[in-house]
């Protein structure tokens, strides 16, 4: 039994590109990739969308649709995706799509994006670069909270938006408004709020009075909420590990939870995936990283976006507990090695849906695939 059992993981291993499994429930391993229905979400040429800004038609995920966060609401799980249009600069501009469906592999798209720039307070930032890479959570009521990046060609922001029904959303503008103006004019992106699983439903979840967030790109840092909408970064109070970030030089010392590793698959960046899941070992965390050419690994090919994960503890979010050696997914696919951007499997989507757990990601900046796991975890 034991050496089928290992025949299975190498299988899986030579076949998936996916971690082999440990002993213990602590990650949520192996995942597959469904060949079978992979990409499951394509661009289009044919869906129109009447820009506000332009004033004109747009076919508006024309070039790629990449980057998908994932809910599950009854017998329905819905993606809220990243797509491009070919039109102006900055390799055109990104507005969110909605897509559904009723096995979690084949999708109907929503004809308009449900997320994008328009004439209001927020123009400035989202345009025309737009909005992009959406992480999604709820909280008890089941309204709806996405993180997102406003991108203005020049800087990236973390902003946040709610809805009851996944189709109208209010924006609320970047996550550190109330924090401070310093704050707001910094490059941030990519939000994963803690959350946990119950039926399906990623709910956000408070940890000693406070919701917290993992942002971040070329290291990982956190930040804390009482309502969801506004953040404060936690900064670091110790003289000795205060440091510039040697990427985004940013001008505070924020608390870095954890960062990149020399000769590994995540050395040249971190940043946040799916929300971030309590369990009975910790939060389970999983992150996306970048493969540097100079000092990564070179078993994978210069720039390679895969994905690891972490264990954090519950009672403190801040203290890492255990972390992945190796990545658990990487590209293998023709359509994951080249793209609008090669070699990138880039994970934002984490679902618990009929009975198991599927994974969504962007393939090259250019298509979204599926992976799926049986693996129980507490």
């Amino acid at each position: 039994m034991r050496t089928l059992f290992l025949f299975a993981v190498l299988f899986l291993f030579a076949q998936c590109s996916v971690q082999k499994p440990v002993e213990t429930n602590t990650f949520l391993i192996p995942f597959t990739k469904n060949l079978t229905v992979n990409p499951c979400l394509t661009p289009s040429d044919t869906l129109l969308f009447y820009c506000p800004v332009r004033e004109d038609e747009v076919r508006w995920e024309k070039k790629d649709v990449f980057n998908p966060a994932s809910a599950v609401k009854g017998d329905t799980l819905f993606l809220l995706y990243r797509a491009e249009d070919t039109i102006g600069k900055y390799n055109g501009t990104s507005r969110i799509g909605l897509a559904y469906s009723l096995d979690g592999y084949h999708f109907q798209k929503e004809a308009k994006p449900v997320l994008y720039p328009d004439h209001d307070e927020f123009l400035k930032y989202e345009w025309e670069g737009g909005c992009e890479d959406p992480r999604l959570v709820e909280d008890e009521s089941g309204t709806y909270y996405m993180t997102y990046t406003a991108y203005d060609g020049d800087k990236a922001r973390l902003f946040v938006a709610s809805s009851t029904n996944l189709r109208q959303w209010t924006k609320h503008g970047s996550v550190f408004q109330k924090a401070g103006s310093q704050f707001v004019d910094m490059w941030s992106k990519a939000g994963s709020i803690v959350s946990r699983q119950e039926n399906g439903r990623m709910i956000a979840t408070k940890i000693n009075g406070k919701y917290w967030m993992y942002w971040g790109e070329s290291n990982i840092y956190m930040a804390t909420s009482d309502n969801l909408i506004d953040w404060n970064p936690v900064l670091e109070t110790d003289p000795q590990k205060m440091q510039l970030d040697t990427m985004r030089h940013y001008d505070t010392a924020f608390q870095i939870v954890f960062s990149t590793r020399e000769g590994k698959f995540d050395s040249e960046l971190v940043e946040p995936g799916p929300p971030a899941m309590i369990t009975e070992e910790g939060i389970l965390f999983i992150y996306n990283s970048k493969n540097s050419p100079s000092f990564g690994d070179k078993k994978l090919a210069p720039g390679t976006y895969a994905a690891g994960q972490i264990l954090m503890d519950k009672n403190d979010p801040a203290v890492v507990l255990q972390r992945m050696d190796d990545w658990f997914i990487t590209p293998n696919q023709p359509f994951e090695i080249t793209g609008q951007v090669n070699n990138v499997c880039f994970v934002e989507g984490l679902a618990f849906f009929r009975n198991k757990w599927l994974l969504y990601y962007g393939t090259a900046d250019s298509k979204i695939a599926v992976a799926e796991s049986n693996m129980k975890i507490d």
